[in-house]
């Protein structure tokens, strides 16, 4: 009466690579289309207990851009580990910083589920800050997340 249920076997996956330009991106929007990816919640194939996902290309991160005035109040909070040893960055600061590709990491990271299987996708993106990557001969097609929705793009 019914169909059985699909489930892709580790043969049966076939990863492609993306790419995606972030430039005047909304952050959680464009983390969350990422994180889709990475999962493979995109394919119809989707299996919840296998990493069917694709490999993930991002450049141009250090141009994401948040709504409102995130970029201003929006804290990410880390602990060094001692007592009283909890600590705060803004979203400013760390865009303007060393490595303003974190933010969109973090994002996408707490996005994806926690334990091996979201770590190991966790793993399948990569994230630059200018309009460089060493991943030419995978020939990752582009990705135009802007074009999915009117709401992802913002002026900066």
């Amino acid at each position: 009466m019914f169909g059985k249920t699909y489930s892709a076997k580790a043969a049966d996956i076939e990863k492609k690579w993306v790419l995606i330009d972030a430039k005047g991106l909304v952050v959680g929007r464009l983390a969350s289309v990422i994180a889709m990816h990475l999962r493979g919640k995109n394919k119809p194939t989707f299996t919840p207990h296998m990493d069917d996902g694709d490999n993930v290309v991002v450049i141009n991160a250090d141009q994401v851009v948040f709504t409102g005035r995130k970029k201003d109040q929006k804290v990410y909070y880390h602990h060094t580990g001692f007592p009283g040893g909890i600590k705060e960055r803004s979203a400013k600061f760390i865009l303007e910083g060393r490595f303003p590709e974190r933010v969109l990491e973090k994002a996408v990271e707490r996005m994806l589920p926690r334990g091996p299987l979201g770590r190991k996708q966790l793993g399948n993106l990569r994230v630059y800050k200018g309009t460089e990557h060493p991943h030419e001969a995978q020939q990752p097609k582009p990705l135009d997340v802007g074009a999915m929705n009117s709401k992802n793009l913002r002026a900066a």
